[in-house]
């Protein structure tokens, strides 16, 4: 999602994707389950076509395998997560760090005066704790990395993205996380536009380390859960 897609309405293609990786989050669908297509787009009130989408989309993230007779829920890899976060935090660090070290390296000032008007827009009015929230985050998160100047860096963190982008749900299912994420993403560009570039850094590297904590912590809740046999429903009734 860019930067100009912040505010807007995700599309259904993005809305079935979130949805059906929601059930594979709360493990709704069983990992022995092949989905079946025609169920799905009953449950989802949608058309074959964006279930295909999100079915080839969440193959490619590493949510479902694909078998002969179709796809197949894959169980979550809390160590495989763990080192794609540890590399997130290291290309992100590093926009600000190559800025640090090189004095003819500048921030792309005028980006970041538009992701500070952005999210002013969603403090005022902050969006709901759901799947669209992880959307809106990484939009910052790969702007904050391009007004560096790294296309490279963009691209990276983009993949990385992708491959944590729904276990990164359980970072928002709740209006305090929301509200703390808007906050903490205002402070780190409110340093960065005042060239506090070495505060900016330590406020991204505690953002982003706090987010993995959440998230860590929530799944290996919903992992014991299912473990137990619990019925869960939402990604909420996991830690109400």
């Amino acid at each position: 999602m860019t930067a100009a897609r912040l505010t807007d309405q995700v599309s259904l293609r993005d809305r079935v994707y979130l949805e059906l990786g929601k059930k594979l989050m709360v493990g709704e669908i069983d990992h022995r389950t092949r989905l079946v297509e025609s169920q799905l787009c009953e449950t989802l009130n949608v058309s074959r076509t964006p279930l295909r989408e999100a079915l080839v989309r969440l193959h490619a993230d590493g949510m479902l395998e694909r078998r002969t007779d179709g796809y197949y829920p894959v169980a979550l890899d809390i160590p495989g997560v763990r080192d794609l976060y540890e590399l997130r935090i290291t290309i992100e660090l590093r926009g600000i760090t190559r800025i640090l070290e090189t004095d003819e390296l500048q921030y792309d000032k005028n980006r970041l005066v538009a992701l500070r008007g952005q999210w002013l827009e969603l403090r005022a009015g902050p969006p709901p704790p759901d799947g669209d929230m992880v959307l809106r985050d990484e939009s910052f998160h790969v702007e904050l990395c391009a007004a560096s100047g790294n296309k490279a860096m963009v691209a990276t963190l983009d993949n990385v993205n992708r491959r944590i982008r729904l276990i990164r749900m359980y970072d928002f299912v709740t209006e305090e996380r929301v509200i703390a994420t808007i906050d903490e993403h205002l402070q780190i560009v409110e340093l960065l536009l005042d060239d506090q570039l070495d505060a900016g850094r330590t406020a991204l590297h505690e953002h982003v380390g706090a987010s993995f904590e959440v998230v860590e912590r929530r799944a290996l809740r919903a992992l014991s859960a299912r473990a137990l046999g619990q019925s869960v429903t939402s990604l909420e009734a996991l830690w109400k």
